[in-house]
């Protein structure tokens, strides 16, 4: 359904496809402007994706069912959501792609945020690659601009690590992306 509207309304732009991996584990890690950001960068992939989305937004009745339909499952943000964790881990472990923002949260001004370690930590435990993800113009979607979605070539988490890498590959992820 989204990505027929999204094809239809918005003229949606797509480069880089070629740098999601055909099979195995990945985190897909966007920028993040829009609440549609999420539905923009599942719908554009052949595999399927899914999200970690905060708690509250499965409180919403109507929209907590229709996101648990497209693969969301929830995170307490502000904690270290164990569960959330251990289903992220579960789902890369059995090959699948997920989709979390190393901003962490919504820009409120359209601008690439400040990284924070979540993803960089679920990337060097799981010992999967990041695929940054620029997504423009998602922030102005009541204008019905061209909406462009450009995925990167994969940042891969080393070997040996230290807790203070977890913040600097998520900012690799978000540097990789103010570059594209």
């Amino acid at each position: 359904m989204f990505k027929i509207v999204f094809s239809l309304f918005y003229r949606w732009h797509i480069e880089g496809v070629e740098n999601i991996p055909q099979l195995g584990g990945a985190i897909i890690a966007p920028n993040h402007i829009s609440f549609f950001d999420p539905p923009l960068a599942g719908s554009a992939m052949k595999r399927p994706l899914y999200f970690m989305a905060k708690k509250e937004l499965f409180d919403i009745p109507i929209f907590g069912w229709t996101i648990k339909q497209t693969n969301a499952f929830p995170v307490k943000r502000g904690t270290q959501d164990i569960s959330a964790m251990r289903h992220a881990f579960s789902l890369l472990e059995k090959g699948h792609l997920l989709l979390m923002f190393p901003e962490g949260m919504r820009s409120k001004n359209g601008e690439i945020g400040k990284a924070r370690t979540g993803v960089g930590m679920v990337a060097y435990n799981a010992q999967v690659p990041l695929i940054p993800v620029k997504i423009e113009n998602t922030n102005t979607m009541l204008k019905f601009k061209q909406i462009k979605i450009k995925y990167g070539k994969p940042v891969y988490p080393s070997k040996d690590f230290e807790k203070s890498d977890y913040a600097n590959l998520s900012q690799k992820a978000l540097d990789a992306i103010a570059k594209m």
